[in-house]
């Protein structure tokens, strides 16, 4: 799996030589027609090999040439993966090479020679894929687990069983009232203690989202014991007996409510980009005013089709974006160079600057604003006008 420090560093990576190629070869499985996956392997071979002759007519692509071939016997390999998408990444001429298993994305089989390494398909892997953590409770007990995308590790299991009392209620009654009392009182402490280990754990960065499995009768115990910060981090809950689910059914569970929450958390910010838009409030659409907005800092969230590609240019001196195709820099008058696709110079600088990135298969809503839009963190212009206002 790809880390955050990973990513950043092939974001910032750019061939400056013309004998230097960034080589992007993305494998991933689809539904197979049989047990042995032989025909995802073989168009994964016959991608790298058609890209191959094409270099090898080019004097100066040896280094990439080298790259493809060290390429080609992997791509042979790759007999299913285990279900999981691979990325390679390699420049010989700077010595790169690095192998990642990803989760699977929609994003296909396909290899990209070019200056920079293509990383859409991995820009939002963080957001979709963030690490999870299962809780499960009871009145007496409570276990955590980390849960990835193949595996399940328990992290700890608190144990605080309720001691036992007599059936004599005493005098009156009084003592039943007293022993309700004292249990409720040893439950309490239970939830208390399980509730400092998820604030401490979320305080370390143990976790960035969690999903509680528990009794609907005792979840609003549970929750009156959380810290908020621990709250934020909520994706869902399930319900569930303690004792009679398995790390592994829990986490499966887990899993379903995570894909849930954040399907559902995609399309809420598609709707507050696209309504923003139109109320001059928090949203951008259109390429045009997604760059603008990208360079000013407005941007919190990107949004994009899956397959969203279009042409724009960029400056050669200040890496300026736009979506006109114009020889000069509108902001420093200096030589420009043309994308074919402007995603291979926006997505870099999104995750440069730590901006979420989404991918959302095609929709008429976001087919109608050009398949690209934003969240933002604020309006430039209005607060300029404030200022002036003020």
């Amino acid at each position: 799996m790809i880390s955050r420090e990973e990513l950043r560093e092939l974001a910032n990576f750019e061939c400056r030589q013309p004998d230097e190629f960034a080589i992007s070869f993305y494998f991933e499985p689809g539904p197979p027609k049989d047990k042995s996956h032989r025909e995802e392997a073989i168009f994964a071979k016959d991608v790298v090999r058609r890209t191959l002759q094409e270099l090898q007519v080019n004097d100066g692509a040896r280094s990439a040439i080298a790259d493809l071939e060290r390429i080609l016997p992997l791509a042979e390999s790759l007999h299913g993966n285990r279900a999981r998408a691979k990325a390679v990444f390699a420049c010989s001429g700077r010595q790169v090479w690095k192998e990642f298993d990803l989760p699977a994305n929609g994003a296909g089989t396909r290899l990209i020679v070019n200056r920079r390494f293509y990383l859409k398909p991995v820009a939002p892997i963080f957001s979709e894929n963030p690490r999870l953590w299962v809780a499960l409770f009871d009145r007496q007990n409570a276990r955590f687990l980390e849960v990835s995308l193949d595996e399940v590790k328990e992290q700890k299991h608190i144990s605080n069983p309720v001691p036992r009392h007599g059936r004599s209620d005493g005098f009156g009654g009084y003592s039943a009232g007293h022993t309700e009392r004292h249990l409720q009182d040893e439950v309490r402490r239970h939830f208390q203690e399980a509730a400092d280990f998820l604030k401490t754990a979320a305080e370390n960065g143990l976790f960035e989202a969690l999903v509680i499995g528990c009794q609907d009768t005792t979840w609003p115990e549970i929750k009156d014991q959380l810290h908020p910060d621990v709250s934020k981090k909520i994706l869902g809950r399930f319900s569930g007996e303690f004792t009679a689910v398995t790390n592994e059914e829990a986490a499966e569970q887990g899993r379903r409510v995570a894909r849930e929450a954040i399907a559902k958390k995609r399309e809420e910010m598609l709707a507050t980009a696209l309504d923003g838009s139109r109320s001059n409030g928090r949203g951008a659409t259109g390429l045009r005013r997604v760059l603008r907005a990208a360079e000013q800092g407005e941007i919190e969230t990107i949004i994009m089709a899956r397959d969203y590609a279009a042409r724009g240019i960029e400056c050669t001196n200040c890496g300026h974006l736009d979506s006109h195709l114009v020889p000069y820099c509108a902001a420093c008058g200096r030589s420009t160079r043309q994308l074919d696709d402007i995603c291979e110079a926006l997505v870099p600088f999104a995750i440069r600057n730590n901006l979420e990135i989404i991918l959302l298969p095609p929709s008429d809503s976001l087919n109608q604003v050009g398949n690209i839009a934003a969240v933002l963190r604020f309006r430039a212009d209005q607060n300029v006008n404030e200022l002036l206002a003020s």
